[in-house]
């Protein structure tokens, strides 16, 4: 019973010095990312000004705007999926609906909003559930750079990706393929 009491006891000390960490390691990558405190969110929906949405840890994500940039306790995906259900849908049925739109499987972009046509592509497969989304609408240019790609946003605010050029060029096709189709029939 004692060695029950006593395991008890070191299981929540650890919990708790475990989230003290993890809020210093948060903390410590807001400042790293930009050098300044961002706002720290418990919710966030995509809408015209968001630029990127970067997962930092498994459920934490750092929100670019073209204004200004969030902390948002909550996974990159789970925001994509939060916001696809706000505005009437979920990602799923986007994603199937996007499959259907481009018959294609994966990687593939997400209409989050169709008055506004806001399309987000990750960079790499959402079923790893750590990927990196992009907007669409807001790129004003993407560039080759040695180890990867670079993206400037219409505000002229940057972010360098291991990802290769070619990779997002064509992340950036299939969005605008969706883009094209989707405007196309809404005009039938």
């Amino acid at each position: 019973m004692v060695f029950f009491l006593f395991f008890d006891f070191f299981r929540h000390i650890f919990t708790f010095f475990f989230g003290i960490l993890k809020e210093i390691f948060v903390f410590c990558c807001m400042i790293f990312i930009g050098g300044e405190i961002m706002e720290k969110l418990e919710y966030y929906y995509i809408n015209r000004g968001t630029c990127a949405v970067i997962p930092i840890d498994k459920e934490v994500s750092e929100v670019i705007e073209l204004d200004c940039s969030y902390i948002v306790n909550k996974s990159s995906k789970d925001i994509i999926d939060d916001s696809c259900r706000y505005f009437g849908s979920s990602y799923q049925g986007r994603f199937e609906g996007t499959k259907r739109i481009l018959n294609m499987n994966y990687k593939l972009p997400i209409l989050i909003e169709e008055f506004s046509n806001l399309i987000f592509f990750p960079t790499s497969s959402p079923r790893f559930g750590y990927s990196l989304w992009i907007s669409f609408n807001n790129i004003k240019e993407y560039l080759k750079i040695d180890d990867g790609s670079k993206i400037i946003f219409n505000n002229n605010k940057e972010i360098s990706l291991k990802t290769s050029y070619y990779s997002i060029e064509n992340q950036i096709f299939r969005s605008a393929m969706l883009d094209s189709l989707i405007r196309r029939r809404r005009n039938v």
